[in-house]
């Protein structure tokens, strides 16, 4: 299962983890850096800067559990 992690620069605090998305879009073709963003800040509030915001693309082993860094989007 892919999972965006997004955290935000805090100024003080450094980078601050906010929350996990999991991806449910079957046409990869509609994934992109741009839209996973957008995504976390619909989510997660439309006061978050974009330029302090980020995300990491990991999988998770559905069995295991196990949490893989992937490759970023292209």
């Amino acid at each position: 299962m892919v999972v965006y992690e997004f955290y935000w620069r805090d100024p003080i605090k450094g980078y601050q983890f906010i929350g996990a998305l999991p991806e449910k879009r079957k046409n990869p073709l509609r994934i992109t850096q741009g839209t996973v963003k957008n995504w976390g800040k619909k989510i997660f509030g439309n006061n978050i800067d974009m330029k302090d915001l980020f995300f990491i693309q990991v999988t998770i082993d559905k069995n295991t559990g196990k949490v893989f860094q992937s490759d970023p989007l292209n």
